[in-house]
């Protein structure tokens, strides 16, 4: 019986593995696990993720308005800590990753506040990081 949370397994398409690599490897700084000639395991915080080579695959991309911005859909990503979201967006910034949607705080004083940012990994694929500062407001209404 385990006693921590179940962990997802999440497969997205890439089109370039190398640039996979590169990004989820040398700019997000995760552990690369098991691999063949088509696809790359990541250690995603605990969670795994998994890069297929599928170059061919349809984009369509769509957006949601969110507070004045377009988010990005489907999208995913990673809940982190306050200190561990402004590391990541200040190594995002170093990479010269172009944002879809900047870091900023989000529902600044209100049931929910968080930091979120939004940005795209070299096949498109959208990825949101936020943090609460007070977990208890993940789910809050």
């Amino acid at each position: 019986m385990t006693t921590h949370p179940p962990r997802f397994h999440l497969a997205v398409p890439v089109d370039d593995l190398d640039r996979a690599r590169a990004f989820y490897g040398d700019t997000l700084g995760l552990a690369e696990g098991r691999s063949a000639e088509t696809w790359v395991d990541w250690n995603f915080h605990g969670h795994q993720l998994v890069t297929h080579l599928a170059p061919d695959f349809p984009r369509q991309p769509a957006g949601n308005p969110v507070d004045g911005h377009d988010v990005p859909v489907p999208h995913f990503g990673l809940l982190l800590t306050p200190e561990g979201f402004h590391e990541l967006a200040d190594r995002l910034r170093a990479a010269g990753t172009n944002f879809v949607i900047e870091p900023y705080l989000r529902f600044a004083g209100e049931p929910g506040e968080q930091w979120t940012m939004f940005l795209h990994d070299p096949a498109g694929n959208a990825l949101e990081f936020k943090a609460f500062g007070d977990d208890s407001q993940v789910f809050a209404r």
